[in-house]
């Protein structure tokens, strides 16, 4: 059994001790585990104590309350994102608190558990930590052993992201209970984030299955003679409302009647990748070109965009599998980190190659060249 080792950050003697108790003896565990986790309780009173402690000691999940004498919980959960450290934050808060949880879940906090709490919601929310915290680390670990490991691991895990995460509860217990208010409109940031999560949650799911099926060499492949034309279009009818949103304009330049021998889906695949990403990180009213041109032995795909653009350090590592560019330009643009990555192995499995040229703040340009057969 592994022992992971709890922060209790609070500076009420009672929520420290009923967290005590209610965590003794509580573990942990999943199918796709190999062992069941138990907890070893620290806690600290205030936010320097807290800090001190973190200095010192391994911590793997931490509780943390806001309102602490001298620095809050917000400031100790900022240093904790400055120095990279290696744990899980859950915030406790009152309901009367839900900017304050808002703020903190977007500046690195996992979750929040509301005071006052029964100790079956405390439990509830331990068992999402502790499972986040293994996914993590499991992932992690995966970039470093053999492939058939991963393969299994992306297997179970496309399986276990399939239900709503805690957050996305927390926040539907609130409004079934009205917590805030009868107006909906008091439930708007809450119902934004859970919307949010939930498209992350679902692209998540998506792409680790075509990452999963690529890799193991399970994906069924059907190849025909395909109009690249037509499923360019197809894939512009599929981005549109995202292009609406950001106010973005697409604009394609392409003769009619493209055929190469391919796989249709795997063409949508690469189409879908990189025009909606040309699109998410692309400037509000911005413009994106997708040109595709033919000659004797290939077909030739550009999407051009007047978008952030980025650097040539980011761009060494940006078909690498869950790598997103994290920026202050990003911070707001959702992503798995595997769309790149598939996409390359897509071309990749036609025989094909594909490039990147960016500049920051100008735009980015990706190339696609594929055999004609």
């Amino acid at each position: 059994m592994e022992i992971l080792k709890v922060l209790v950050v609070d500076d009420e003697p009672g929520i420290r001790s009923g967290i005590g108790r209610i965590m003794r003896n509580f573990t942990v565990s999943y199918p796709f585990m190999e062992e069941d986790f138990a907890f070893e309780l620290i806690d600290a009173e205030t936010g320097e104590k807290a800090i001190e402690i973190i200095e010192s000691q391994n911590i793997d999940i931490i509780l943390l309350d806001n309102q602490l004498p001298g620095i809050n919980g917000i400031e100790v959960l900022e240093y904790i994102r400055k120095i990279q450290y290696d744990a899980l934050v859950m915030m406790i808060t009152s309901y009367a608190s839900l900017d304050l949880a808002v703020k903190a879940t977007n500046i690195g906090a996992y979750n929040f558990v509301p005071k006052p709490f029964t100790p079956q919601e405390l439990k509830t929310a331990i068992e999402s930590i502790t499972k986040q915290l293994y996914l993590k680390r499991m992932t992690r670990k995966m970039n470093k052993e053999g492939k058939q490991i991963r393969f299994q691991f992306l297997s179970v895990l496309s399986h276990e992201l399939k239900s709503p995460i805690n957050a996305i509860e927390g926040y539907l217990k609130i409004m079934q209970e009205k917590q805030v208010g009868d107006n909906i409109d008091d439930y708007a940031i809450m119902i934004e984030r859970s919307m949010e999560r939930l498209k992350g949650m679902r692209t998540l799911i998506l792409d680790l299955l075509d990452l999963t099926k690529l890799e193991s060499g399970k994906k069924s492949r059907t190849i025909n003679q395909v109009d690249i034309y037509e499923v360019a279009k197809m894939a512009m009818d599929t981005i549109e409302p995202l292009a609406i949103q950001k106010q973005v304009k697409v604009y394609l330049d392409a003769e009619e009647n493209l055929y190469i021998s391919s796989d249709k889906d795997e063409l949508e695949i690469i189409l879908n990748n990189l025009l909606s990403n040309a699109i998410k990180y692309n400037k509000d009213e911005g413009k994106v070109f997708l040109n595709i041109s033919k000659d004797e032995k290939s077909v030739k795909i550009t999407i051009e965009d007047t978008g952030i653009g980025m650097s040539s350090e980011d761009m060494e590592k940006l078909f690498q599998e869950f790598v997103r560019i994290k920026n202050s330009k990003t911070k707001n643009v959702t992503g798995s980190g595997l769309g790149l990555s598939i996409t390359k192995k897509m071309v990749e499995l036609n025989g094909g190659t594909i490039y990147v040229e960016s500049t920051p703040d100008v735009g980015s340009k990706f190339t696609v060249s594929l055999p004609i057969k």
